[in-house]
């Protein structure tokens, strides 16, 4: 089997694939940077962004399969991606409070061998609870919103912000794991028979 190379730097995806496939596969960070594309859908925009960094990391190995997510929130139609900082973490909260939200992952796995590719995105439908002001500067400074996209973690102490979900719990935190085991199969890798 060919070299599997997860282009993210975040440590969630990082867990999630190695729950998928164990250790058998190597980390490299794009330098792809993310930006919006005018007149796109929010599940087309994170596509788009899978694909750029899936591409980006293609450029620089060998024959690879590469795994590439993009992944972000969208509340009463505007997508929000990872706060810029604390400020703008407290503002997100106070936005997505109380609200149905919508968590889309794009996702995008290329065999660098032969230039198969297939780019496919995973829909999670999230109910917030109703944030105090209090609640929010208590969560805000424990530092979990940072890096994250919607400014929540649902696997850490953002769990207790959410009151249910609808769809694939592992698309919120950042890899959905269903999707990508149905993906990696027609790349015929079957996660069942894969070995650290």
């Amino acid at each position: 089997m060919n070299q599997i190379i997860l282009a993210s730097a975040s440590e969630r995806r990082k867990e999630l694939l190695a729950q998928l496939i164990g250790n058998t596969f190597d980390v490299h960070v794009s330098s792809y940077a993310e930006y919006t594309v005018q007149g796109l859908t929010p599940a087309e925009l994170v596509m788009y962004h899978s694909r750029e960094k899936a591409y980006n990391i293609a450029q620089d190995v060998g024959e690879a399969i590469i795994i590439s997510a993009d992944t972000v929130v969208v509340c009463a139609n505007e997508v929000l991606g990872k706060p810029d900082d604390l400020e703008h973490a407290k503002k997100m909260l106070q936005q997505i409070s109380g609200q149905k939200i919508q968590v889309i992952t794009g996702m995008t796995v290329m065999d660098t061998a032969n230039g198969k590719e297939i780019t496919k995105y995973e829909l999670t439908h999230v109910w917030m609870r109703k944030m105090s002001a209090r609640l929010i500067h208590d969560y805000v400074n424990t530092e979990e919103p940072s890096g994250k996209a919607g400014a929540f973690a649902i696997q850490g102490k953002g769990a207790m912000l959410v009151e249910k979900i609808d769809g694939d719990f592992f698309n919120v935190v950042g890899l959905p794991l269903f999707r990508l085991s149905e993906i990696l199969e027609k790349f015929s890798i079957n996660v069942l028979q894969v070995r650290d």
